[in-house]
């Protein structure tokens, strides 16, 4: 696996709403983020690291706003848990970038194992299934060309 890792130069890259919601474990607002309805075939990475987190072949419309996953691609997800806002939640945050993520919950499709990972559109970058090789995840290609068949 490539050294994914923080660096201060991909810090100091992030938009204002990248920072509050990756460093300060923000949440950005449903409906009005970019991913939520996205359904193009491709991975999400984390904003800060590059690692790689999901894939759009286990995205569903969870109708909550935001991105909804059945699980990670990668095990680039770490699980802690979080008692902020007066709620007891299980947090998730990128391995190597160290990036807030979302939440996952246990109310996902049960026939895809029951939990929704539902995550900030501003923890993530897109990269299409096109690009996957010009941006060094040509590995992940193979899911989408099973999908196919």
């Amino acid at each position: 696996m490539p050294g994914y890792h923080k660096s201060a130069d991909a810090i100091a890259s992030l938009s204002p709403e990248q920072y509050r919601v990756t460093q300060l474990n923000g949440t950005e607002r449903p409906f009005e983020n970019a991913f939520w309805n996205n359904k193009e075939p491709g991975i999400y990475v984390d904003v800060v690291s590059g690692e790689p987190l999901f894939a759009s072949v286990d995205k569903f419309d969870s109708d909550c706003g935001w991105p909804s996953f059945t699980k990670p691609l990668e095990e680039n997800v770490l699980e802690n848990t979080d008692t902020s806002h007066g709620m007891i939640r299980t947090e998730v945050r990128s391995v190597h970038g160290d990036s807030h993520l979302g939440h996952v919950f246990p109310d996902g499709p049960p026939e895809a194992g029951g939990l929704r990972y539902c995550i900030n559109s501003a923890s993530l970058r897109f990269i299409p299934v096109e690009q996957l090789e010009s941006e060094g995840y040509g590995a992940y290609r193979a899911l989408f060309d099973r999908k196919k068949e």
